[in-house]
């Protein structure tokens, strides 16, 4: 029996069985989904972007779609309805208002089996007068609900962003003002305004296309930033880099075996792959492993605000259901590649901080230790080897004990979050590194040397 997560997976696959080199693209459309987050693709045209994106949405059934191409000419109505002027009639009743009245839609089928009666009977007096008492009845309802209906301005929204559960905004960044303002409520809030009404909006992901970034130092696309802010997930496609897999490619074009669906998933299976997502566990060193990255990035110049911190335990989520994780792994982070950055320039230091800090975090916290304890044994050195300093050495011998307890209470608890042999391993390797400058401290001052868990027992 496959599981929901097989599911997504197979469709992940039947995707990529139809473009070359879009993994990356793919799994982070699967992410957006799975967390409800907001996907923006950068790439040149003709990289498959829409393909991929249409792609994966036609494999969900039972998802209202809506897809549009921004220009500067695009208006509030063509993305989220335009005003039903019947709602504005006094003493007139919308349509859409009697297709939810089951009175009206009884007295209705009664006028239409009324019309197909005399149409059977044209020569039959009684059948006009079944379809005239049928028409004075379904008249005289009406009648009665307009009487009773407060009028209040209305939006046709079928169609529209409003009932949609996926959103495809291709040259996004090409919207005028007045559109931009409404996508940024339904992109941040799942909101819009109409009329002085707010609705809510079902929409699980905005995806938005575009071959460039807005130059936001320009002061006419300066507005733009917030729009580009709302689509937190961002993925930069290249065109195919091998010629084995251009020429697959244009293969199964030639042979017409693109585009072929072989797995889908429905909406309802998507909420609830939501749901478990959202139960996969966060352990306490996957949200400390997510500051060191935060302060080693923004250390390294890249701008991580406090809100995109905050926010990033979903798509390691994601990442782990995807891989079949009980719970987030260090590499599960890894998936904030595509999270992180801000501008394109940036995606390198993003990428290359969290493979060196993720696909082996305990290497990278053990080092950083042991850098500490050297730290601290060269100015042990440097304080002994000064004689115009009498007594100098004992002094730098309590300070440099005090320094060593304080690491051996690190790598304690860097031992007790080990979660395999080799991390075990490298802790206890750094134990002995530190043992070892213990005991040459403490033979050099011509010191009894005792070790690092017997000075913290008498502490």
């Amino acid at each position: 029996m496959s599981t929901l997560r097989d599911k997504m997976l197979a469709v992940m696959a039947g995707l990529n069985a139809d473009v070359a080199e879009r993994e990356e693209l793919i799994e982070t459309i699967a992410i957006a989904l799975l967390t409800r987050k907001n996907l923006f693709i950068l790439g040149d045209p003709g990289q498959a972007k829409s393909f991929v994106i249409n792609g994966f949405r036609s494999r969900i059934t039972g998802a209202r779609q809506f897809e549009r191409l921004l220009t500067k000419q695009a208006d509030e109505e063509q993305l989220f309805g335009r005003t039903d002027l019947s709602s504005l009639i006094p003493g007139h009743v919308p349509q859409s208002i009697l297709e939810q009245d089951g009175m009206y839609q009884h007295l209705r089928g009664e006028l239409e089996a009324a019309k197909d009666s005399m149409l059977a009977r044209p020569d039959a007096p009684e059948a006009y007068e079944t379809l005239r008492a049928a028409t004075e009845k379904l008249d005289a309802y009406k009648k009665a609900v307009a009487a009773l209906y407060r009028s209040e301005p209305m939006v046709l929204t079928t169609g529209k962003i409003p009932e949609a559960d996926i959103c495809f905004l291709d040259e996004a960044f090409k919207c005028n003002d007045g559109v931009l303002n409404s996508l940024l409520t339904a992109l941040n809030e799942r909101k819009y305004t109409n009329e002085g009404r707010t609705y809510p909006i079902p929409t699980i992901s905005f995806f938005a296309a575009s071959n460039e970034v807005p130059n936001f130092n320009d002061p006419q696309e300066k507005i733009l930033a917030a729009l580009y802010d709302r689509l937190e997930l961002k993925v930069v496609t290249q065109n195919i880099a091998e010629r084995d897999n251009r020429l697959l490619m244009l293969k199964n074009k030639q042979r017409g075996l693109t585009g072929q669906i072989h797995c889908t998933i429905t909406l309802d299976e998507l909420l609830e792959m939501q749901r478990e997502v959202s139960a996969v566990p966060v352990p306490e060193a996957a949200n400390e492993l997510a500051d060191d990255i935060l302060c080693e990035l923004r250390k390294n110049g890249i701008t991580v605000s406090d809100r995109k911190y905050l926010g990033y335990y979903p798509i390691a989520q994601a990442k782990a259901w995807l891989s079949g994780h009980a719970q987030v792994e260090s590499t599960d982070l890894l998936a904030l590649k595509n999270y992180l950055w801000y501008m394109p320039g940036d995606r390198a230091t993003v990428e290359s901080t969290l493979q060196r800090m993720c696909v082996n975090p305990m290497q990278d916290k053990v080092n950083d230790i042991r850098a500490m304890a050297l730290e601290a044994k060269d100015e042990y050195e440097t304080a002994r080897n000064d004689q115009s300093r009498p007594g100098a050495g004992n002094k730098a011998l309590v300070k440099l004990r005090s320094e060593l307890l304080r690491l051996y209470a690190m790598q304690k608890k860097l031992d007790g979050e080990a979660q395999s042999d080799n991390e075990h391993a490298l802790t206890a390797e750094l134990l002995r590194d530190m043992e070892q400058i213990s005991r040459q401290a403490h033979e050099a001052a011509g010191f009894t040397y005792i070790t690092l868990d017997q000075l913290a027992a008498l502490q």
